[in-house]
């Protein structure tokens, strides 16, 4: 015998079969050693999708209450912080994946808002908002 002893149901290593050996870790064989937390609620498409959906909306909707280009901006920055109040809100007690896609879409809003506002600082030379 080559010194392998098996345990009732293994096969004995042969010429054919060489014996096995301890993983090094970098594939590991099996489940992880230690558990491994995973998100209760993670983060889906679907739930950035709808969270940039609506606040796209929101801001549209307050956006078009402006008149001319300084109440379109505050519209627009009240609008955001609205949505942002919201984004941390569902952060903490709600859906993360909205909250990504409300603050994704409000950054973009006020950056829209802030090219509105410097293109007409630009052109009349004058500071629009006050």
């Amino acid at each position: 015998m080559s010194g392998w002893q098996a345990v009732p149901g293994e096969t004995v290593p042969g010429p054919g079969r060489p014996a096995p050996r301890t993983p090094s870790g970098l594939f590991p064989a099996g489940p992880p050693m230690r558990p491994v937390w995973r998100e209760p609620y993670p983060v889906t498409g679907g739930g950035v999708a709808g969270g940039a959906a609506t606040t796209f909306a929101w801001l549209l909707l307050f956006g078009l209450l402006g008149h001319d280009v300084p109440s379109y901006a505050w519209w627009t920055v009240i609008a955001g912080g609205l949505a942002w109040l919201a984004a941390l809100a569902l952060v903490r007690y709600g859906d993360r994946g909205v909250a990504v896609g409300v603050a994704i879409v409000t950054a973009g809003g006020w950056s829209i808002a802030a090219a509105v506002v410097a293109v007409r600082w630009a052109q009349s030379g004058n500071w629009p908002l006050w």
